[in-house]
């Protein structure tokens, strides 16, 4: 009895020694369970709660939207009535119904025909996922011992299981990323009518209809990217259990299929829109000298149709990309650290709980725009799309705090290839995101400064219009060459100090920080294309000047913010491929990357060479497609009678078609490019030379990204500075059909494909390349490097 005494005495002391001496290692790791101040029950009901409420308010705007109904009570639906000032008659309004059902018709066409296409390369791409990653312990359905990133003893999914799931987490991401793209489409092509209808009342009212439906496509595409995620994550544990690295390793599938669709998107659209609008540019206003959106023109309604095609779905699209990569990039890092070690689950969602308090920080911004500092005339509009990015960054900032604080351990380690663990403290990770999300805001800021004709920048380019297109285009050149300093030297600077403090981790997090104000970036982003319909929707219905004047002026700052949201979405695509280079060298097992060896030096020079290859052929593409147009466009002006005096229709339908086909068919080359070169840099030569790859990709894309679309943006706004002759340098510059416009118009023609074709389209190419290679990487790493005798 005495000896059961003793030894049972014995047992608690040693248990309570190993017990202290876990919770000591625990400390020393970064914290055991539950050292975390949000339990993680709170943690799951906030996230999904914090999503519902950002569908819930995206409905609500909605809702106001929709009230504006536009077509005449006659005709027997919700219909809209002449206004009180009975500016426009029943025929004119029914004009405006029946150009919104036009152009909203040939935008669901194009992309119902581009979503089928992507629906074989999907499934097809999906199969892939499963044999590659399945063949590399042979398909094996054993539970396995983990490796020695995790605690001794642990066992870890087999590898069929991870290839399984990675290939529905891919599915996942396609449909999510498709959806975003359709719904945003739809929500514009819905209030692009109502905007032009609501200028009848004043500039404010046009203002809160474009804006408010900004926000519903903002807020839908953010809350609905992060509820999928988050439901993936719960539904997959069920069967990975304590295995997280086997589960956020699935779940980076979820990146790649939102970036995969998005590639499409944006290359597939941008050929689209720039193809009608360069036909209808140099035909319309340069050689028939009419007005731009000139319902005489025929490529007008397919103009606007890739406006809605291009800037809207293929750009939500892209940012949801960049939102589940960035994502997906944290997740996987954190899997390697003690808070996966430790299980904490708050902790690991923490990633999920930043985007999620975003959309609370969103949701107060937007109201600041719609209800407290209404816009009540042209000069306020830019102003106060410009204080939405600055309210919500300044509210963003003690929020990230407070996260910080409460959803993670006072201290935690993340492991850093080839060397030490990292140790980190809670509240490096408040610098961390902060740094992103200011990043963020300085790149959009200096965007606007050399995008808008409200400063010297662009003025300058539209003066250099007196003496012709050649100096136009020499001017935006060194603009868009020179506004890639201050943006690199943000991004740099955020990538230096997420990195001192939290590794690869901390530039995740950056990412995501620079991506925690989503909804309002998006919300300002596409506020744009859907002003620059309603300006045409006016110009083709003939509302009169005064309309068109309001509009135009909508649009140019519309210009202004699309251009501000792809220096965001590039700016971010920088953060993102970096992090997701990080968990690709984790992965892959590389324990340094050494940019003067032969291999790694090969795979720098091919990658940096990438965006050039994929700028030519998009750009290659957007001129075939646009001389198409424009012959067809002078055949119908040659030789429809009566068309010039307006007395007959355009054959607009033959444009559409012209468009659809090129931007099908020349979508598949550069999507090639970017999705085979990968896994033949992967297989052919190696881990270390895709990191190669992946590294001169990502140096050589982002500046080229960002120059073009500045320097296409700068053009477009030059354009439309000497069309508002608003200052005195304007009207000296002016009229429209004046040498200088004719000269401007031609650097505006110049400068779309760069501004929406390629430009926004590299951002993709780097990110997508890198989340590709860290979702093979495991199949690269056994397989890989047949041509240079293994990876060794």
């Amino acid at each position: 009895m005495a000896n059961a005494a003793v030894a049972s005495v014995g047992s608690a002391l040693s248990d309570s020694l190993v017990k202290t001496a876990m919770a000591d290692s625990g400390t020393m790791m970064g914290g055991e369970l539950g050292a975390t101040l949000v339990s993680p029950w709170a943690a799951q009901v906030f996230i999904p709660a914090a999503a519902l409420i950002g569908m819930a308010f995206a409905i609500l705007q909605w809702s106001v939207v929709a009230k504006i109904p536009v077509r005449s009570a006659a005709a027997g639906d919700d219909y809209l009535m002449a206004d009180e000032g009975g500016l426009e008659d029943a025929s004119v309004i029914a004009k405006v119904a029946d150009i919104q059902e036009a152009i909203s018709l040939g935008a669901v066409s194009f992309l119902t025909t581009e979503y089928w296409y992507l629906t074989i390369f999907m499934t097809l791409f999906t199969i892939i996922i499963f044999v590659f990653l399945g063949s590399v312990d042979g398909f094996g359905r054993e539970w396995k011992p983990c490796d020695a990133k995790v605690p001794t003893g642990k066992m870890c999914a087999p590898g069929t299981a991870v290839a399984f799931f990675s290939a529905v987490a891919f599915a996942l991401g396609a449909l999510t990323s498709t959806l975003s793209g359709f719904l945003g489409m739809k929500i514009a092509t819905y209030a692009n009518a109502r905007t032009a209808l609501q200028a009848r009342k004043g500039i404010g009212a046009a203002f809160a209809a474009a804006f408010r439906s900004g926000a519903v496509m903002g807020f839908l595409l953010t809350a609905n990217g992060l509820l999928v995620l988050f439901l993936a994550i719960l539904g997959f544990k069920k069967y990975f259990g304590d295995d997280w690295v086997g589960l956020y390793e699935s779940i980076a599938g979820y990146g790649l299929g939102g970036s995969s669709v998005a590639l499409f998107g944006r290359v597939g659209g941008g050929i689209y829109t720039k193809a009608a609008d360069v036909g209808a540019d140099l035909v319309g206003k340069v050689e028939r000298n009419i007005p731009e959106d000139d319902p005489r023109n025929p490529a007008v309604i397919a103009d606007n149709v890739g406006d809605n095609v291009g800037d809207i779905a293929g750009m939500g699209a892209d940012l949801f990309g960049s939102f589940a990569e960035s994502t997906c990039a944290a997740l996987v890092i954190s899997s390697l650290s003690s808070m996966g070690t430790d299980l904490d689950f708050t902790a690991m969602s923490f990633p999920l709980l930043i985007t999620a308090s975003g959309i609370i920080v969103c949701l107060l911004t937007t109201l600041v725009a719609t209800d407290i500092q209404v816009v009540e005339n042209i000069k306020e509009i830019e102003p106060s799309l410009k204080r939405q990015l600055l309210i919500s960054s300044v509210l963003m900032t003690p929020t990230i705090f407070a996260v910080s604080y409460l959803c993670l351990p006072a201290q935690f380690s993340i492991i850093v290839a080839g060397h030490e663990d990292k140790v980190v403290k809670n509240w490096y990770m408040f610098f961390c995101v902060a740094a992103g999300l200011w990043a963020g805001l300085i790149i959009g800021y200096i965007t606007e400064y050399f995008t808008s004709h409200q400063y010297s920048p662009v003025r300058d380019v539209a003066d250099a219009c007196r003496t012709g297109a050649a100096t136009n285009i020499i001017f935006g050149l060194a603009l868009g060459y020179k506004s890639v300093i201050i943006p690199v030297f943000a991004i740099a600077g955020a990538v230096y100090l997420s990195y001192s403090l939290a590794a690869m981790y901390g530039i995740a997090c950056a990412a995501l920080g620079m991506l925690s104000t989503l909804s309002t970036c998006l919300a300002i982003d596409a506020y744009g294309p859907i002003s620059d319909n309603a300006g045409g929707i006016a110009e083709m219905a003939e509302m009169g000047p005064a309309i068109r004047e309001k509009t135009d002026a909508l649009d140019s700052a519309g210009n202004t913010t699309a251009a501000i949201g792809k220096g965001f979405a590039i700016g971010s695509a920088a953060l993102v491929s970096l992090a997701l280079f990080g968990a690709y060298v984790n992965r892959a097992g590389i324990s340094e990357v050494n940019v003067i060896a032969p291999r790694e030096f090969v795979g720098l020079l091919v990658g940096a060479m990438l965006p050039y290859w994929f700028s030519a052929m998009t750009m290659k593409s957007v001129g075939k497609a646009a001389l198409a147009m424009v012959e067809e466009v002078r055949r119908q002006f040659n030789t429809i009678a009566g068309l010039m005096e307006g007395t007959v229709k355009p054959d607009y339908k033959k444009c559409v078609m012209i468009s659809t086909d090129a931007s099908l068919r020349e979508m598949i080359a550069p999507g090639c490019l970017v999705m085979l070169t990968p896994i033949i840099a992967g297989y052919l030569f190696g881990v270390y030379t895709l990191a190669g790859v992946l590294a001169g990709a990502l140096v050589s894309g982002v500046q080229m990204a960002i120059s073009a679309s500045n320097t296409g943006g700068a053009w477009d706004n030059a354009k439309k500075f000497i069309e508002a002759g608003n200052t005195e340098q304007s009207r000296a510059l002016g009229p429209k059909g004046s040498a200088c416009h004719k000269a401007a118009v031609i650097g505006d023609t110049v400068g779309d494909p760069l501004k929406d074709t390629s430009g926004p389209s590299l951002n993709i190419l780097i990110k997508l390349m890198a989340v590709e290679s860290l979702v093979f990487a495991p199949f690269f790493k056994e397989h890989g490097g047949i041509l240079f005798g293994g990876n060794s």
